[in-house]
């Protein structure tokens, strides 16, 4: 709401007041604003105009905001009128003025866009994205390099920071999924296998679903939004609040200060993180096997050790370093692009989250495509 246009005056007690006074004209008198109008506010209380006024005089009008305007703005429409202005105060004519000019003026109204339109439009945004982010990701290769070759520029403590909040604070949720998803694998397959005659097989069931799909798998999902989300929301709070600008004024790159330590030290921390699943994934299903095939510890082991091949760990744990990548590149990403506020920290954050758990999925839909082909 605009400012009583007499300030001075705004603190009187005078009630608003329409009247007629001369013919075609009436008098504008007292307070125009919240506290004055009173029972004018409401519809039928100012008197009727049996003919349009041509003027309006303001000599005795003390203050005016936009309240007061749109009050006598509804009058004047409901009698047709557009009077001029006689003996106002300069603001409070600007005011009365403006709120006149924009009533006449048109609503403008945004035209409606097709399906196809708001589709391409979009494709169009979505490919800008990934053009982008392959931007990004050619820069953190760049910076990456640059730092191979000048290890004493690694900040190392930065990296076991971020391995520790990454990896080693993740341990239980990790094991306590794997665990359960090891009971359930067993469990799922146990009730099949049992029909058959074949529950030794259930060792072969447990071993490669864990190693070289579920392990990996889960673990990139729950790092994605757990880790992803935190590196987005972290670079994103220092965009809005400028810090980001800071470091570039003085001199420090933020791929190579925010970024590097996070990527390298996700390398790290989920590939181990992949064996830990690993590890409680196949307990699970060893606790599974005892108490619904009858199949012992020793027995398990015996069988696990001598079915599973080296390659079915390595492929699980080749994946999760891909996944790491993925998951650390694109909250980072999504971090940097933050704008505005802090609705656009939330924002970004969530979309991390999604990307990223969706490129993870399809890059491992694409590594099950290229691993049958080669025959792995």
């Amino acid at each position: 709401m605009a400012e009583p246009s007499s300030p001075a005056a705004a603190g009187s007690t005078a009630s608003a007041a329409l009247t007629p006074a001369t013919e075609g004209a009436w008098a504008v008198t007292g307070n125009w604003t919240l506290q004055g109008l009173g029972p004018l506010t409401l519809p039928g209380t100012l008197p009727a105009a049996h003919t349009p006024p041509q003027m309006l005089e303001g000599t005795g009008l003390l203050a005016l905001d936009s309240a007061g305007a749109w009050v006598l703005k509804r009058w004047l429409a409901a009698a047709a009128a557009s009077p001029r202005l006689h003996g106002w105060p300069p603001r409070a004519a600007g005011l009365m003025n403006q709120v006149q000019a924009d009533a006449a003026a048109p609503l403008l109204q945004l035209a409606r866009r097709s399906f196809l339109h708001r589709a391409g439009e979009r494709a169009v945004a979505a490919a800008l994205q990934a053009r982008d982010f392959l931007r990004f990701i050619g820069k953190v290769a760049v910076v990456a390099a640059g730092q191979w070759r000048q290890p004493a520029r690694w900040r190392w403590r930065a990296v076991l920071h971020e391995v520790e909040i990454g990896g080693y604070d993740a341990l239980p949720i990790i094991g306590l999924t794997s665990f359960l998803l090891g009971v359930v694998v067993a469990y799922q397959g146990a009730d099949q296998l049992r029909h058959y005659g074949a529950n030794v097989f259930v060792v072969e069931l447990v071993g490669y679903a864990m190693l070289r799909e579920f392990a990996p798998l889960i673990g990139a999902i729950i790092i994605a939004g757990r880790s992803g989300s935190a590196y987005a929301a972290q670079i994103g709070t220092m965009v809005i609040s400028d810090e980001i600008d800071a470091l570039r004024t003085i001199g420090i790159d933020p791929v190579q200060r925010l970024v590097l330590p996070k990527v390298v030290a996700l390398a790290v921390a989920l590939p181990l993180l992949t064996v830990f699943a690993d590890i409680t994934g196949v307990f699970g299903g060893m606790v599974m096997a005892r108490s619904q095939l009858d199949i012992g510890f020793v027995e398990f082991v015996d069988r696990f050790g001598r079915v599973m091949q080296g390659s079915a760990l390595l492929i699980g744990v080749g994946k999760s370093l891909v996944f790491a990548f993925i998951i650390a590149s694109v909250g980072c990403f999504q971090g940097l692009r933050t704008q505005g506020s802090a609705d656009s920290v939330g924002r970004q954050t969530t979309l991390s989250v999604v990307q990223a758990i969706f490129l993870v999925i399809v890059a491992d839909a694409l590594f099950s495509v290229a691993f049958n082909m080669l025959g792995l």
